[in-house]
């Protein structure tokens, strides 16, 4: 049996990641590690592990024992939350990357995957259809490490020679949890409010665009790319993702129609100032080019998407 281990599971991502490899590959090939179990019972079909990602000792373990073929690595403190405690955002996104990545080059496990995320770009890359490559100036620690874990996974391919592959993220909608400290996470509140029938105080400006995705794209994409042979995969630093572009304001429209007399007021706080230095919208050119990425849930269907979900 191909066995795959995600490490973070029990995160908003985590949590997707794991039903989407269920439904593919079957419940129990799959085995899921956190710190803590989350409550979702669907994801807790698999098997549950405990596991510091710091912990390489921890991770060897569990990788000898289980014989797994893929490890996706995604734990990580997120954009907003980061920036309270940079330090330790850095120490846990790099070291749980790392351990991972020479557990791979060890031969423990065959492929990893890591997500990367448009908190890559900062104010000198092109605000409007951000290409591939292009300047990487990052505000946030989140960012920042963002880029050096690019760049160690390339180092960890060129040099060990590491199957490892990587998605640029944008801001990820899904139902299934809360968000978990990112500067999108306005995306995924507001639903709840429209539902609840409550005034929505959103910390961004009205017309911040900002590059977003549904998680079914997401998960798709990620089990798409992981998927792929090895030789159609050219780039090892990490893929730009694009799903839809929006505003706050433009994303409460569509809510609007659905829900009549839903409001919102906006009061800009510190994580307008990250998303102002974040891409309006980005170019996945390479990536449909590549492995054959094509998005498939634009703004009114992640709208519809969401409300339908929540309200079952």
């Amino acid at each position: 049996m191909r066995k795959h281990l995600v490490i973070g599971a029990s995160g908003q991502l985590g949590i997707e990641l794991t039903l989407g490899l269920q439904e593919r590959y079957g419940i129990e090939s799959v085995t899921i590690c956190d710190l803590r179990k989350s409550d979702d019972e669907l994801a807790n079909r698999s098997e549950f592990v405990e596991l510091d990602s710091t912990d390489s000792k921890a991770l060897r373990d569990i990788l000898k024992k289980g014989e797994y073929s893929t490890v996706y690595q995604l734990v990580a403190m997120l954009s907003a939350k980061g920036e309270i405690n940079p330090v330790s955002a850095w120490d846990l996104n790099m070291k749980s990357l790392i351990n991972v990545l020479e557990c791979a080059k060890d031969g423990l496990v065959e492929k990893v995957f890591w997500p990367s995320s448009i908190a890559v770009f900062g104010p000198e890359a092109p605000k409007d259809g951000t290409p591939q490559d292009t300047f990487c100036d990052p505000t946030t620690i989140y960012g920042v490490s963002k880029v050096s874990g690019e760049l160690w996974c390339n180092y960890y391919f060129e040099k060990y020679g590491v199957d490892v592959r990587s998605l640029r993220y944008p801001g990820l909608i899904g139902h299934r949890s809360l968000p978990g400290g990112g500067t999108t996470d306005y995306a995924v509140d507001v639903f709840y409010k429209a539902l609840e029938g409550v005034e929505f105080d959103c910390y961004l400006n009205p017309d911040e665009a900002l590059p977003m995705m549904h998680m079914d794209d997401a998960i798709r994409a990620t089990l798409d790319l992981m998927a792929a042979p090895a030789d159609s995969i050219k780039l090892r630093t990490s893929y730009n993702l694009s799903g839809c572009s929006f505003t706050p304001k433009e994303l409460t429209e569509e809510i609007v129609r659905v829900i009549p007399g839903f409001k919102i007021s906006y009061n800009p706080d510190h994580r307008q100032n990250i998303a102002a230095s974040w891409p309006n919208s980005i170019d996945d050119t390479t990536a449909r080019e590549e492995w054959g990425w094509k998005s498939e849930l634009g703004v009114k269907e992640l709208v519809e998407a969401m409300l339908n979900a929540l309200r079952n």
